[in-house]
């Protein structure tokens, strides 16, 4: 239908105005209105200036006010709207702000706890941050999810941390390393104290997840500790947590690679993909019972396939180019976090994100710490000799990948120059300088590489003039590993009769953890591919893993020992936790 304002209707109507009779145009002229206007034009032609004509000048001149008025009225109104939407990110960034909770970083009972960052040749520094699942019931909410208050009601305290991970994020932000430590790792718990509560421990010999107890300072000071990596910045989520992010994303897509029944952490489902939302996503990443070996080890494995999935979907088209998305996921997440105070603003959050945001997803890598059984406990575990070389990649910041995504040819090379890991080489250092602590200086940085706890020091026979690295029979490959992490050139290496590595630190070495002015690493580990070895590694980009359900009989129904699968089917009247 066409509108009457159109140029064709509106030619029509003034062609018939001249039939109007004259008499009846001058009485419409003296009439308000359009159609009087008309047939007054029609009869005066281009003739003398009428009163009617007079009128049509005046409207005339009047119709740029009007223009105008109607000018100040949206300049107005897109003043106001531009004042409300700026309030309104205003409100939204206070809201934000205020969810927040934040803690600091440290407790004050060591000076270094947390460690320092170094910087490297451009003055960049990668970024290390502790993430901590805690299982405490501190809330309403956490006791229903969790379970467990029936008869303790609401917990106070921190909790412990059943889930550690340590997120690298490097210097250049080239690439991003996600390591994880079992909770059921014995290792040693610094003196601290927790200033909230005011509860302190002068330190112990425990798992490392009971650190949380005394604060979230003394978990990172107790995994600084532990693996030599510096840590800072800290995020705690709890039960609830998980829950709201998974809901606020839209939930996870997970795959399990047979039936699975997890009579304690209540997960079900059936052997497949299925999309993780709230209560379901909780479970899925709280069970240790339904998949591996039904140990913690099995349970960080699927954790990282519910995070690359998170990630994927982070970095999809649409999750963070839709405001309403990114306002849920960002309510959320500041609701669910605790976090130091380094990163206590919705500001340096955002940074955060943006820097993990470009590192591409085949350049995730999802690792967990090499254990070995405790030789006191065999329900537990402590760090196997391998986790030393995984450190050190971290702590010197160097990927596991390539651009590719596959092993770093860095890492591909070190291996080849060395049949042996870097954690089965031990030297002996001894100081030739006559200057104290030379030797402990350069063993503490072997040691810090990745190479064997094994390593001593002592002083030589004599002062010495130049550095020496001095190989038995065989161990030549080895040498040349010492030689390339500490920056020698192969004319300081010298065969001898001796067994083993023996490093005598000369004059001309004046100081510091490698030779000057030698080639190294890039202060990396001497055995990157070490760094991996049993570590479960695998890159965020892996869309087609599936969680591998334990075969074990890991979990009990109705009080039979029974295989998660098995359980899965004798559980005919319990509701699977996604379809």
């Amino acid at each position: 239908m066409t509108d009457p304002g159109d140029g064709p209707v509106g030619r029509a109507t003034r062609r018939r105005a001249p039939a109007v009779p004259r008499q009846r145009a001058e009485e419409d002229s003296a009439t308000p209105g359009t159609g009087g206007r008309a047939a007054s034009r029609s009869a005066t032609g281009s003739g003398p200036a009428t009163p009617d004509r007079t009128r049509r000048g005046r409207s005339r001149r009047r119709r740029p006010r009007r223009g105008r008025r109607i000018l100040r009225t949206a300049v107005i109104s897109l003043s106001l709207l531009m004042l409300v939407t700026a309030g309104a990110g205003w409100w939204f960034y206070e809201h934000l702000n205020g969810n927040l909770h934040s803690v600091p970083l440290t407790d004050g009972t060591a000076s270094d706890s947390a460690g320092k960052e170094k910087a490297d040749s451009f003055g960049r520094t990668p970024i290390n941050i502790l993430v901590m699942g805690s299982d405490g019931r501190t809330s309403a909410s956490d006791c229903k999810l969790g379970g467990g208050c029936s008869r303790t009601g609401v917990q106070s305290g921190s909790g412990n941390a059943d889930v550690e991970m340590v997120l690298h994020i490097a210097a250049d932000r080239s690439n991003a390393t996600v390591m994880s430590i079992p909770r059921d790792t014995v290792t040693t718990v610094p003196a601290c104290k927790n200033t909230a509560s005011g509860t302190a421990t002068g330190g112990y010999t425990g798992m490392v997840n009971s650190a949380l107890q005394y604060g979230p300072a003394c978990q990172v000071a107790t995994v600084h500790q532990l693996t030599g990596i510096p840590i800072d910045h800290f995020v705690q989520l709890d039960f609830s947590g998980v829950v709201k992010m998974s809901d606020a994303v839209g939930g996870v897509s997970a795959c399990v690679d047979a039936d699975v029944y997890d009579t304690y952490s209540h997960l079900k489902l059936a052997k497949g993909t299925h999309t993780l939302k709230g209560v379901a996503a909780l479970e899925f990443v709280r069970s240790r019972h339904g998949f591996g070996d039904g140990s913690d080890l099995g349970r960080t494995y699927a954790q990282h396939i519910f995070l690359s999935s998170m990630i994927r979907k982070f970095k999809s088209a649409g999750t963070l180019t839709n405001p309403a998305a990114v306002y849920r996921l960002a309510d959320a997440a500041t609701k669910a976090l605790t976090v130091d105070t380094g990163l206590g603003s919705v500001k340096k959050l955002v940074g955060l994100a943006t820097d993990l945001d470009k590192v591409p997803a085949k350049r995730i890598t999802f690792a967990t710490m090499q254990t070995a059984p405790d030789p006191n406990d065999s329900d537990r575990v402590v760090p196997a000799p391998a986790a030393r070389s995984l450190f050190a990649t971290i702590a010197h910041d160097q990927s596991l990948t390539a651009a590719s995504g596959k092993t770093s040819a860095a890492a591909t090379a070190t291996a080849t120059a060395s049949a042996v890991p870097a954690a089965r080489i031990a030297v002996t250092v001894e100081n030739g300088t006559g200057i104290s602590g030379r030797a402990s200086a350069v063993a503490g940085a072997l040691t810090d590489r990745g190479f064997s706890s094994g390593t001593t020091t002592g002083n030589a026979p004599g002062l010495a003039a130049t550095t020496t690295l001095t190989y038995g029979t065989g161990k030549k490959a080895e040498a040349q590993t010492v030689a390339h992490a500490l920056g020698l050139s192969s004319s300081h290496l010298e065969q001898g009769t001796a067994d083993g590595l023996t490093l005598v630190i000369g004059k001309d070495w004046t100081g510091g953890g490698t030779f000057p002015g030698g080639s190294t690493a890039s202060g990396a580990p001497a055995d990157t591919k070490a760094a991996t070895a049993d570590a479960h590694s695998e890159t965020a980009d892996a869309s087609k893993s599936c969680a591998k359900v334990s075969t074990y009989r890991t979990v009990s129904l109705d009080g039979v020992a029974m295989t998660p699968s098995q359980a899965y089917a004798a559980a005919t009247g319990k509701k699977d936790s996604a379809p």
